[in-house]
């Protein structure tokens, strides 16, 4: 018989508290400008957003400049070709864009610069609570 796994919070110690704090604090800090910045949005020849499926999420790829959607275009072997897109703010992407998606749905910024990119997830506090994911205690999605 397979084990209950132990609470989330059962193992924190006061210094596993802590950092857990400041990368909230931290993502907040990211989200907050992320939501007030208007970013680079590659969209395709329909003018849709260009996006990825990946883990059960649909992924809406968001640029902070030029030069990281070109770093994404090499990276995909498509450096050469144009790439049409438009500029919108962070905001509008999380409070429309995915609650329009109609499947849970996340952006991806900068994905081509390893360890600089950030994804903002579907959950609350991110992007508006009706769409949101919910997971039970064992990651299962519930919504």
């Amino acid at each position: 018989m397979a084990e209950n796994p132990p609470s989330p919070t059962a193992a924190v110690t006061g210094d596993d508290a802590a950092r857990i704090t400041r990368a909230r604090r931290e993502f907040a800090a990211v989200l907050g400008e992320f939501r007030r910045t208007a970013v680079i949005v590659p969209t395709d020849e329909d003018d849709a957003p260009l996006t990825a499926d990946f883990g059960g999420v649909h992924w809406i790829y968001a640029f902070s400049d030029e030069a990281a959607l070109a770093r994404f275009a090499v990276a995909r072997g498509q450096g050469g070709r144009e790439w049409p897109y438009r500029r919108v703010l962070g905001a509008r992407l999380l409070d429309v864009a995915v609650p329009a998606a109609g499947v849970p749905c996340g952006v991806a910024l900068d994905v081509a610069d390893e360890g600089e990119g950030v994804l903002f997830p579907p959950v609350a506090g991110v992007v508006p609570e009706a769409v949101a994911v919910v997971g039970d205690a064992n990651g299962e999605e519930v919504r």
